[in-house]
């Protein structure tokens, strides 16, 4: 990690900003997380360090104007990810309807039809494309399984 905290240091402060101890934790923070945070999630994560919530929201814009993190707008939330190794090129999200739940779909091949749609359009279309989201809503397995219990139970009275 500290490898990726060293290039993260020279591309802000390559771009004219200071790499601080707020930069460094929020940054830490999303890195560490296996799940996408919003800045109310992130602040009350670091909030013990005595960054406050304006300074999240300003240091996300930042790393989102710098290409390290990216942002998925769910229901008027912004929700955020690392886009800098991540290891993860375009992907596609599926978000829970019940629990909220935002999920990574790791599907090599639709991943691979991601890219290929996105080429496709790009190329018919002549534009470019420099970032996409596809976010597919449902339930997840769990809250699948406790709603098919309910109605079991529904059925049964």
């Amino acid at each position: 990690m500290s490898t990726q905290l060293d290039y993260f240091k020279n591309l802000i402060e390559e771009k004219g900003y200071k790499f601080t101890f707020q930069k460094k934790i929020i940054l830490k923070t999303l890195m560490e997380s296996s799940i996408h945070l919003n800045a109310e999630e992130i602040y009350n994560k670091i909030k013990k360090n005595n960054i406050g919530i304006a300074t999240v929201y300003r240091n996300l814009k930042v790393f989102k104007k710098l290409g390290i993190v990216k942002e998925l707008n769910i229901n008027a939330v912004n929700y955020y990810e690392m886009k800098l190794f991540s290891g993860k090129p375009l992907h596609i999200h599926f978000k829970c309807l019940k629990c909220n739940s935002i999920i990574d779909i790791d599907n090599s091949k639709l991943d691979l039809e991601y890219l290929k749609l996105n080429r496709s359009i790009e190329y018919s279309e002549d534009l470019e494309i420099r970032d996409a989201n596809i976010l597919f809503l449902g339930l997840c397995s769990r809250c699948k399984e406790e709603e098919k219990c309910q109605d079991q139970q529904s059925l049964e009275e």
